[in-house]
């Protein structure tokens, strides 16, 4: 003997079913997704005297791609300086490790990758730091 599937009983009463299928388009209410906004910082206390912080900030506005194009930045990014510190807000699709990469590439072209790295002290924001060349000088003296 087969036994077929049951569809369970909907509790919902029927006037409350009709109600929903014939509610006017206008009533109908959509949702609107908030746009996230991501902020990073790259700290440029360390090496101040080494680079121009608004040379930096002028290489990432030339440099960044939004949408597959370089230096059009349009109300998705945005890149703003003060005294040490370059921030840079932007809607979700966006990557912390893009931002490293570019700097590496500034630090690139300026020759002074060899003296600086780039290290992220917390979610959010990277720091330019020297190298710890101390250590290996004691290696050299014995």
């Amino acid at each position: 003997r087969v036994t077929r599937y049951k569809a369970p009983r909907l509790r919902v009463p029927l006037r409350r079913l009709v109600d929903i299928f014939t509610m006017p388009s206008r009533q109908v209410h959509h949702r609107r997704e908030k746009k996230q906004v991501l902020k990073f910082t790259i700290n440029c206390t360390a090496p101040a005297k080494l680079i121009d912080i608004d040379q930096l900030r002028k290489f990432l506005v030339d440099r960044i791609k939004v949408n597959g194009k370089a230096g059009q930045l349009g109300n998705k990014v945005s890149v703003s300086r003060d005294k040490t510190n370059i921030y840079v807000s932007a809607v979700a699709p966006f990557s912390k490790s893009y931002l490293k990469y570019l700097t590496k590439k500034y630090l690139k072209k300026e020759n002074l990758r060899d003296f600086l790295r780039v290290v992220a002290t917390n979610k959010a924001t990277y720091e330019l730091r020297f190298f710890n060349i101390g250590d290996n000088e004691d290696e050299d003296d014995e």
